[in-house]
């Protein structure tokens, strides 16, 4: 059985107690506005979207907390580090974006505990039948230079990218996510690029060695790129992921398990700009 400790402190910015309706009618009028979550149900209730359907993600591993904090509603969940939310295949609907050419857009409002790598939120599956990833949104991916930063991942196949043994295709912001400060978490994929944010602001990074890729067939000296923007145009899988915050499948199990509070998460079906995400992220009310 996992061991999961309490949370015991986070500190933020600003006491968050009051709904911030103008911020989220401002979300809803969005073009390509396909789903918000505001996190402000009570525990042991599905968690349901406002958008093109409720979308009613489950609890899973026990109930999860709701903490009077959070920049939209005025409320978050408590993720733990081994609960977390889920919605199955069957019933992701319209979050079910695909395709070569297909758009995505995620944004969160968190406050990140620092301490490991978080899936925020997506369409992401690492194990079944192979891999179902198609898109989604973390905190520190390391592995391939992405470490405490916004990562925003996607991915054709659902499977690896050959020749190395994980998915490499995500973009890692060039700015570092606050421990334990609220923030806004994003990335947009417009069918060629995919760019992460941090607080509505993108920052390119140069071209750099990926940590991991040395002495892979094709790469005797590793692989250079550049993570911010991202190249990629295989587009988005129609791999048949659940939609999951705070976790994802993994060989071992679930795990990249999220600690710290969502206050907010949001879907487009199309890539936003730099000013639609600045304009939503609310960052001046952190």
């Amino acid at each position: 059985m996992l061991f999961c400790p309490f949370i015991q402190e986070l500190h933020g910015q600003t006491n968050l107690t009051k709904p911030n309706r103008p911020l989220v009618n401002k979300i809803k009028s969005v073009d390509g506005f396909v789903a918000l979550w505001k996190f402000n149900e009570k525990p042991g209730k599905e968690r349901e979207a406002s958008g093109k359907g409720k979308f009613p993600l489950k609890e899973s591993v026990g109930k999860i907390s709701r903490v009077n904090e959070g920049p939209l509603s005025g409320y978050s969940i408590l993720l733990d580090g081994c609960n977390y939310l889920t919605l199955p295949h069957s019933q992701t609907g319209s979050l079910n974006i695909y395709g070569t050419g297909s758009e995505v857009t995620l944004i969160a409002w968190i406050k990140w505990t620092g301490e490991q790598t978080g899936f925020v939120g997506g369409m992401w599956n690492e194990y079944q039948d192979g891999g179902k990833r198609q898109y989604g949104l973390f905190i520190s991916l390391p592995h391939y230079n992405g470490k405490d930063q916004v990562c925003g991942h996607i991915s054709g196949t659902g499977k690896a990218t050959a020749p190395f043994p994980y998915s490499i295709d995500y973009s890692a912001s060039k700015q570092k996510v606050p421990k334990n400060e609220w923030c806004t978490a994003a990335f947009t994929y417009d069918g060629t690029y995919i760019k992460s944010y941090l607080n509505g602001v993108f920052e390119a990074r140069d071209a750099e060695l990926i940590n991991n890729t040395t002495g892979f067939i094709g790469y005797p000296d590793g692989l250079f790129q550049t993570k911010n923007p991202y190249y990629f145009t295989d587009g988005i899988g129609n791999n048949g992921s659940d939609f999951t915050v705070g976790a994802v499948l993994l060989k071992s199990g679930m795990g990249n398990f999220f600690k710290g509070l969502i206050g907010g998460l949001a879907v487009f079906e199309r890539a936003l700009s730099e000013n639609e995400i600045k304009s939503i992220s609310g960052i001046n009310d952190l």
